[in-house]
């Protein structure tokens, strides 16, 4: 189909209609709203069940595979209660891990930014 006379003056008019658009668009996804205080009050606590969830899930792997090998040999609680010990350990030095990984680096805005230092060295009160 050619192009006829006025296909050009509406592309145009299109074109700045849709930059246009996209102006309004980018002013409107902007937050301008404050942050809210206290909105992740909940992270230590879920730091707190990740570290139940890892415990837990170190157990119950253990015991799957210990069950499934006393299963697989006929010898009924010994590889049992190994791999759950196994499992212990390894749920306990995931905890440990995610412990340092609290420690390294606190999210900004928690109450531990917040509250004073306890080093008795900086007690003002001397």
């Amino acid at each position: 189909m050619p192009d006829q006379p006025g296909d050009h003056a509406q592309r145009a008019s299109d074109a700045e209609r849709l930059r246009a658009l996209e102006r309004r668009l980018d002013d409107l996804g902007r937050d301008q709203r404050p942050q809210t205080p206290g909105a992740d009050k909940f992270h230590q606590a879920n730091q707190a069940w990740r570290m139940v969830v890892e415990l837990v899930a170190g157990l119950a792997i253990g015991f799957g595979v210990g069950y499934g090998l006393d299963r697989l040999f006929g010898t009924t609680p010994i590889m049992l209660v190994i791999f759950i010990f196994l499992g212990f350990a390894a749920g306990v030095k995931t905890m440990l891990r995610t412990a340092a990984e609290m420690g390294h680096a606190p999210p900004a805005g928690t109450a531990r930014d917040s509250m004073p230092d306890d080093d008795p060295d900086d007690d003002e009160r001397d």
